[in-house]
């Protein structure tokens, strides 16, 4: 790749974060609908959830979100829009339906083969990144919107020939693909709001301190997300070696933000505040009805990926 186009030196005039503002019946409703939107989306979720959250794909959109001056809310959804919202995994599942293969014809002028279909695919990859990233940026009104000149200034430097019309194109394609259902959760919105209900029930702790780790602590887990929920699954089935049904069950965990959101503030806590650990879990177990053990096995995995083995602490 080429050098990336200077940094827009347009900077980003973000409010400070605040917790306790918001009147509790609100955060409650809010909660309730985070709670029951996890299910959902847990209850229809496809077999092929998080094939493209590899870490450098994860990396690059964290990297193309700091060029662009995005949010943390940004980066997250864009991924997450990738992903688990399935716009890849959809797209992919329709060219198949089309292709040659799977309209299970051996020859056909009409339809392109599944092989020259996945290379089309590879292809324009980087263009549905891109456009994933547009359509977040679009749903913040404080942040800078990603626009075409900026798009296109990244793709050519990245040495792709893409014109203003193949970015149109791939936007409409992200949006009609998912119904035009773009505006999205993150884990991200899950901690934030966590952290509201903690402060409403007078915990001590600093929580912009505790915010401002949780987003170190959930890039950390973003990238390194293979391995810690590998622990996870290991210290949930007991064995060294799960079977293949155990990782197929094993998904839905994989997937879900509300348990993955009480690790992240619990190893969180734990890394500022070791006294406050318990409390914290026992205070979010309560709060979503996850039990105690899960929200320890979650943080515990995510600390030995923060802090190393050496790390001493029991539950």
């Amino acid at each position: 790749m080429n050098q990336l186009p200077p940094k827009s030196k347009r900077a980003s005039q973000l409010p400070g974060t605040m917790f306790g503002i918001a009147p509790f019946d609100v955060i409650e409703d809010i909660l309730i609908g985070l709670a029951n939107d996890n299910e959902h989306t847990l209850d229809h979720l496809s077999e092929h959830a998080g094939l493209f959250k590899q870490p450098k794909v994860i990396e690059l959109v964290f990297l193309l979100s700091e060029h662009w001056d995005q949010d943390n809310s940004t980066k997250y959804q864009t991924v997450e829009l990738l992903d688990r919202y399935r716009f890849m995994i959809l797209h992919v599942e329709e060219l198949y339906k089309s292709s040659a293969e799977g309209l299970n014809v051996m020859e056909s002028s009409q339809v392109k083969r599944w092989s020259s279909v996945k290379a089309g695919l590879c292809d324009m990859f980087m263009l549905h990144l891109v456009s994933c990233t547009q359509i977040t940026s679009k749903l913040h009104f404080h942040n800078n919107i990603v626009n075409n000149h900026m798009s296109l200034q990244f793709l050519r430097s990245a040495g792709y020939s893409y014109k203003r019309e193949d970015l149109l194109r791939s936007e409409l394609t992200v949006l009609k693909t998912l119904h035009f259902r773009v505006n999205i959760h993150s884990p991200f919105t899950y901690v934030e709001t966590l952290l509201e209900v903690l402060g409403h029930n007078g915990c001590s702790l600093r929580l912009k301190e505790v915010h401002e780790m949780c987003v170190m602590v959930l890039d950390l887990v973003y990238l390194l997300r293979t391995p810690i929920y590998e622990a996870v699954l290991k210290v949930s089935v007991d064995l060294s070696t799960p079977t293949s049904l155990q990782r197929s069950k094993f998904l839905s965990v994989k997937e879900d933000q509300m348990l993955l959101s009480t690790g992240i503030i619990s190893a969180s806590t734990f890394i500022i505040n070791q006294d406050s650990w318990n409390q914290v879990m026992e205070h979010l177990s309560n709060i979503t009805g996850i039990t105690v053990n899960s929200v320890f096995d979650m943080c515990s995995a995510i600390l030995k990926h923060c802090v190393g083995d050496t790390a001493l602490f029991s539950h």
